[in-house]
């Protein structure tokens, strides 16, 4: 499952612009493969930086993530043509990152995700049956 798609892309930058940032064969379309791989590489971004506080991947996709998936997405499309990215784009891109890195420290929260488990106690949870031999119950031996 994707955090964003094809049509969160298309609301962001025209269909000419992803044309020219995905038809490696000049074809004139846009390159689903492509988009799709741009996709996919940013949800691993936004993985990796979630991973430690929720259970990825996140479901449902809160409307931030999926926010951050076409910023992160966009800026990979123009990477790999290895233009450089307009302004807004590396802006945006740099913005997503920055929200990343809060939600990895703990400082933001993603609503209705569910967080990871955490292990609180630093340690190795022990559990066992209770005590066979004691001082009392060895008395008298």
């Amino acid at each position: 499952m994707s955090y964003c798609a094809l049509a969160d892309l298309q609301e962001q930058i025209s269909e000419d612009e992803l044309i020219g940032l995905s038809d490696d064969d000049a074809a004139g379309v846009v390159d689903d493969s492509v988009i799709t791989r741009a996709i996919a590489d940013a949800d691993a971004v936004v993985d990796a930086y979630c991973q430690d506080r929720y259970t990825v991947p996140l479901t449902p996709v809160p409307a931030m993530i999926r926010r951050i998936s076409v910023d992160i997405a966009i800026y990979n499309l123009y990477s790999r043509r290895g233009d450089s990215a307009p302004d807004v784009r590396q802006d945006r891109y740099k913005e997503a990152v920055r929200f990343l890195e809060k939600v990895s420290a703990g400082k933001i929260g993603l609503g209705a995700a569910t967080p990871a488990p955490v292990n609180t106690s630093g340690g190795v949870d022990i559990d066992s049956n209770d005590r066979i031999f004691s001082r009392s119950k060895m008395a008298g031996f």
